[in-house]
């Protein structure tokens, strides 16, 4: 069963998680492709332009086009829903992402990530600590 209203919260998640966004396909689940909210190594979010009735029961085959470049193009996962949220003719979709045919692409993709929100940590972490003098 896809519960439509219990999530897991940040606090919850063994792995982290990375707000991004990107074109999702998923033809077996809705014919307009969706758009990717957030992604870590054993899920994502999705959201659809459409309500969409995901069978628990079944996998899917989504392919993800993120919004930063990378080789190879689109990622192929194999994901399981786990819950839904319908609201105002749209439907965002928690899945879980299975052993996938791009299973080390995505590991690869989440490092990135990885590095690139420690580095902007960094930077944040400069800034407030730098003292500014006006002349």
């Amino acid at each position: 069963m896809i519960h439509t209203t219990s999530m897991r919260t940040a606090a919850d998640r063994k792995l982290p998680r990375f707000a991004d966004f990107g074109r999702v396909s998923a033809p077996d689940l809705c014919i307009f492709p969706g758009v990717l909210d957030n992604i870590s190594l054993e899920g994502c979010r999705v959201r659809f332009p459409a309500e969409v009735k995901p069978d628990s029961d079944s996998d899917y085959t989504v392919q993800i086009l993120p919004s930063r470049k990378m080789s190879g193009g689109p990622l192929t996962l194999i994901c399981h829903p786990m819950w839904k949220t319908v609201k105002s003719g749209t439907t965002c979709i928690g899945f879980m992402i299975l052993r996938s045919p791009d299973t080390v692409r995505l590991a690869d993709y989440i490092d990135d990530l990885d590095r690139e929100a420690e580095l902007d940590e960094d930077i944040e972490n400069r800034i407030k600590d730098t003292e500014c003098q006006f002349i």
